[in-house]
């Protein structure tokens, strides 16, 4: 199984109701759900923890992962709010408005951990989860407990404005991409965190820290792979973009799913991804973000779309 491990919440969409007046219609959502989603649509095995409220919306939110065939067995019920996010599109890009105070997801810590099967054979890990605490803590922890054990992926999928504590949250990134074996970013994400440069002279400074392999996305430019030895590269698929919404996240499980295809999710294998797996999974990656942003909000395909 690949456990996501971060956020679920509710992406309130904005919508136009019969009568022409502005709207948001609730949809289950969430960077680190969404690849759970994704994995899972993709006939990956897919888990997911965090911290789920038994309100109405937690109710949603279990229902869709049920619906994609992903596990959450192993989140943990709160009788605390869900995280609400209300989403502002501008030009196709999407802007947040988080709520996100005593949540169910926020408060997750570390006595409420469980203790995790052998089947988990990967783990992932990042979004908005990373940022705040006690969940931020927690998920370090996690990732930490379990590093030396398991494959981890993780997408720190930056977002400034809701970053209060700048000097300890790229603390927490640097430490975290360090114990990771894969590390994915955006083009902006990773000027963000290391300064201006080129790509592959960035993605060097990346796998400086330990991972063997890191994935740089660069939207319409499409995407490519670093890794010590080798460097691919995929170019984006052409599609009439409706919104960017889930579009990272849906990348995040492409490539997860394509390296359990190839029966890479293990530490030995992890560790030498060789051109051709890399290719694979870059390749599944880029295919399937692009279905994901041709249509509203984060909706990512099944298999047989792809």
């Amino acid at each position: 199984m690949i456990l996501s491990c971060g956020e679920a919440l509710i992406d309130m969409l904005p919508r136009k109701t019969t009568a022409d007046e502005d709207a948001f219609a609730p949809y289950p959502g969430g960077a680190v759900f969404n690849t759970a989603i994704a994995l899972g649509r993709l006939g990956a095995p897919s888990g997911f923890l965090s911290g789920l409220s038994t309100d109405l919306f937690g109710e949603m939110l279990r229902k869709s992962l049920t619906e994609s065939s992903v596990d959450s067995n192993l989140s943990v019920s709160y009788e605390r709010p869900t995280t609400l996010a209300f989403v502002r599109l501008v030009g196709g890009q999407a802007s947040y408005a988080f709520y996100d105070e005593n949540t169910a997801g926020r408060m997750l810590s570390t006595s409420d951990l469980p203790d995790l099967p052998d089947g988990i054979e990967a783990m992932f890990f990042g979004g908005i989860s990373l940022v705040v605490e006690p969940c931020g803590a927690t998920y370090e922890a996690l990732q930490e407990r379990e590093a030396a054990s398991r494959v981890i992926m993780i997408d720190p999928n930056v977002r400034p404005s809701f970053i209060t504590d700048e000097a300890a949250y790229r603390a927490r990134i640097d430490r975290m991409i360090g114990r990771a074996d894969l590390v994915k970013l955006s083009d902006e994400d990773l000027h963000w965190l290391y300064g201006p440069g080129s790509m592959d002279d960035l993605a060097a400074r990346v796998l400086a820290r330990g991972p063997s392999a890191v994935f740089v996305t660069e939207g319409s430019k499409g995407a490519s792979a670093f890794s010590s030895d080798h460097k691919v590269r995929a170019a984006a698929t052409p599609v009439e973009v409706v919104d960017t919404v889930g579009a990272g996240d849906t990348f995040n499980a492409g490539v997860l799913a394509a390296l359990h295809r190839a029966g890479a999710l293990n530490k030995s294998d992890a560790a030498k991804l060789d051109a051709e797996v890399l290719q694979a999974a870059l390749d599944l990656g880029v295919r399937t973000a692009a279905i994901t942003v041709s249509r509203a909000g984060a909706n990512p395909p099944w298999a047989d779309e792809v």
